[in-house]
């Protein structure tokens, strides 16, 4: 019906809507020729097998092509048929591949309208709706938008969005209104019956989320949000796949662009390792060092089941021939060298350590072991082989120490700066600090989360402990730009921004668990453990900081490297003993080669 109307209509318009009589008949004649061929061809272009709900540019495409096709051939089969008279005018032909074209399209088009607005009332499992206000305006909001109004099966209807930007109140983005600013969320919750609030902001500052949650608690909404920067842009989730907002979205962290072609020159082609590559840090490393396309990713940890998942998560993405795991302990020498001397890595990341605090106060030789001699030896090794650059991720707990494993930390950054200097080095050696990280295993956020999940107490050390976070993405990102700033011997200290205190973690996690503190779950103070300090400091006073040409990174300005003598006694005091002695023993040998750390003596 719709191409015997465009072309019936193509003679209206042609002529001015005064068909001469000698066309009347031409173009009942016409018509019975033209629209068989025309739906031959929309058959032979595959659209009788379209759903024709979903429509796309290919469609169009398509459409067209089948209609100048059919439009030609009928054309020239008349000419064959009739050379002498008897053809339909040009004009004609013309007009008519054009009404053809935009009339089915536009009639596609509507199908498509029909079931991304109209059709949403329910999910197919006969649900209803949630009907949501976006935060954010922007480029994601608009993408969410888009992509729920695509796909009702999600069961999400976006009804309105409020944005910071007064310029765009007023505005329609896909036929969604831009209604003011998140602080009128409650009148325009009276005015429009809401279920739900989706915060798609994910470059906004920490500080604003937690004031538009604290907006939207205050109406008793559900609060989800869509993935971060971060997930966006590699690709790992989609804009739609929103979910509950975690207490690392509200702790104020500015975002860092992980991409960068300083790191994407420095890592391209090349060998690189990544030691406690089934770790927290290493593991993330590994995601960001694949996607700068290295020739062999290395990836080292003694721990089996890390490793696994890792490899897997790159062979899911595509990358099973870049990335090689390999089981070893860094303290196995021979290992580590076979290691080494096969693949020949060119840059090193070594993440591998003994970090849990409080664990390691009680057994500080085994934090000596792995974190400096094992530091000590595999640099040593890397120096001997020539490996360009070794990248060691070290912790602010280093700084003026009062943990054993800080100050293991600390041992393992003087001995890179000692290999450094010495003659005929040709490896860049570059120690990195940084603080908590979020999510990591065996950090306070999953320790809370599980008390919270028990129903409590929620247990803090200290009512004024303060800490630094920094989230796992950020933190090796700006780790990977340290090793294209590092040009040998220097200790990085990463920009944490402002801490935290751990009284307020803890409420917002409660809060975000739907419960009130101290009514639904207990916050109880246990007192600082051994080891630990009531608030963490950025540099040692005989150190300074000094601006780099990241603005998130500064650069540690000390002594210099220790000399032989040290080393020496280094290893033949705290090293060499480590396994002997007792542990109040071992702390006062680390403090005689570290002055500055103050052990925690039972």
């Amino acid at each position: 019906m719709v191409l015997a109307g465009c072309r019936y209509f193509s003679y209206e318009i042609r002529f001015d809507f005064l068909v001469p009589p000698e066309f009347q008949q031409e173009r009942l004649l016409s018509l019975a020729l033209n629209i068989p061929i025309k739906l031959g061809f929309l058959f032979l272009f595959r659209q009788f097998g379209s759903l024709l709900t979903y429509f796309s540019v290919p469609d169009l495409l398509r459409i067209a092509a089948a209609m100048g096709a059919a439009n030609l051939t009928s054309y020239l089969l008349r000419l064959g048929i009739t050379p002498h008279g008897g053809l339909s005018p040009r004009g004609v032909v013309l007009m008519d591949f054009v009404l053809s074209v935009g009339a089915l399209s536009s009639l596609r088009l509507g199908f498509r309208i029909y079931r991304e607005r109209y059709m949403t009332g329910h999910k197919g499992d006969g649900r209803a709706v949630r009907r949501i206000a976006v935060f954010g305006a922007g480029d994601a909001g608009a993408e969410f938008v888009r992509e729920v109004q695509a796909k009702p099966s999600l069961g999400l209807k976006p009804i309105f969005f409020l944005d910071d930007d007064w310029k765009k109140h007023g505005h329609d983005i896909h036929g969604i209104s831009v209604m003011g600013a998140p602080e009128e969320i409650g009148r325009l919750r009276k005015e429009n019956r809401i279920d739900a609030c989706v915060l798609a902001m994910p470059s906004a500052p920490g500080k604003r989320l937690q004031e538009i949650y604290k907006l939207i608690s205050a109406e008793a909404l559900k609060v989800e949000i869509v993935p971060s920067m971060a997930e966006l842009a590699s690709g790992r989730v989609q804009v739609t796949k929103i979910r509950p907002v975690e207490v690392e979205d509200l702790l104020g962290r500015a975002t860092v662009d992980l991409l960068s072609p300083e790191v994407a020159a420095l890592v391209r082609d090349k060998v690189v390792m990544v030691t406690g590559a089934g770790g927290s840090i290493g593991s993330e490393l590994c995601r960001q060092l694949a996607g700068y396309n290295p020739q062999r990713l290395l990836m080292v940890d003694q721990a089996e089941v890390g490793l696994f998942q890792i490899e897997s998560e790159l062979n899911n993405l595509g990358l099973q021939h870049t990335g090689v795991p390999l089981v070893a302990d860094i303290l196995d020498l021979p290992r580590m060298r076979t290691i080494l001397e096969r693949h020949r890595p060119q840059i090193i990341f070594h993440a591998a350590a003994h970090k849990h605090v409080f664990m390691m106060e009680r057994q500080p030789g085994e934090a000596v072991k792995n974190n400096t001699t094992g530091t000590r030896q595999f640099a040593g090794l890397a120096s001997e082989l020539g490996v360009e650059a070794f990248v060691l991720i070290s912790t602010d707990k280093a700084i003026n120490p009062t943990s054993a494993m800080g100050a293991s930390k600390r041992l393992a950054e003087m001995h890179l700066q000692a290999h450094q200097a010495r003659p005929g080095n040709r490896t860049r050696f570059i120690a990195v600090r940084f603080g908590n990280v979020l999510g990591s295993s065996g950090s306070v956020i999953p320790i809370f989360k599980k008390q919270i999940a028990d129903g409590g107490p929620v247990t803090v050390t200290h009512p004024e402990v303060t800490r630094y976070f920094m989230t796992i993405p950020e933190a090796v990102g700006l780790v990977l730009q340290t090793s294209v700033l590092g040009q040998g011997g220097e200790i990085f200290v990463l920009d944490m921004g402002k801490p935290v205190k751990i009284i307020d973690l803890a409420r917002q996690l409660i809060e975000l668990s739907g419960l009130r503190p101290d009514e639904d779950i207990e916050i109880k103070f246990i007192g600082l453990r051994a080891g630990e300090k009531l608030f963490e400091e950025l540099q040692h006073s005989s150190e300074l900081l000094k601006p780099t040409a990241h603005e998130r990174i500064q650069l540690l300005a000390s002594g210099g490297a220790p000399g032989d003598e040290w080393v020496a006694a280094c290893i033949r005091d705290v090293e060499q003993q480590a396994g002997a002695l007792e542990p109040d023993q071992l702390k006062l040998q680390i403090k005689r080669v570290v002055p500055e750390y103050s052990p925690h003596l039972d």
